[in-house]
């Protein structure tokens, strides 16, 4: 009589390794929102700070060097973005193939769920309206730029 080999411990270090690696994933989307925040504040500064040169001796010199730190610390922001969302795709990728050792498929469900008719419309994905905000703030330092250009 064959015996059915125990798969138990094997279960079990699959169960560990997925909850590590959804951890993971939410760690990473922490960090994200942390750069968010980060970005979000350097960038609201600098705005300030150009307002304030505009004011003083240093006048357009003074806002040309501001807003053009501004102009590249939100290409850094939209690069850290698409970072932080491919380092995503990859963890979930990775949380999915390892669902299909388990008995349920949380993840995988969730986006058939959102994505129901397989076009996409009705979940937009959430880096797709992150990555416009540095655009704004890109448009408000140009206008600033602008608005001090001895004409």
């Amino acid at each position: 009589m064959a015996t059915k080999p125990d798969n138990t411990a094997q279960d079990k270090d699959i169960l560990e390794m997925y909850k590590m690696l959804v951890e993971m994933a939410d760690r990473v989307s922490q960090r994200r929102q942390s750069a968010n925040s980060f970005y979000l504040s350097l960038n609201t500064a600098i705005i300030g700070g150009a307002a304030y040169l505009s004011q003083s001796a240093f006048g357009y010199l003074g806002i040309s060097a501001v807003s053009t730190a501004g102009v590249a610390i939100c290409v850094l922001w939209i690069r850290t973005v698409v970072s932080y969302k491919s380092l995503n795709a990859a963890k979930f990728e990775v949380i999915t193939t390892l669902e299909e050792r388990l008995p349920v498929s949380p993840y995988k469900d969730e986006w058939a769920i959102l994505n129901v008719d397989g076009d996409g419309k009705r979940h937009r994905p959430f880096h797709k309206t992150e990555v416009l905000v540095p655009f704004v703030f890109i448009i408000i330092h140009v206008a600033q730029l602008l608005a001090e250009m001895p004409w």
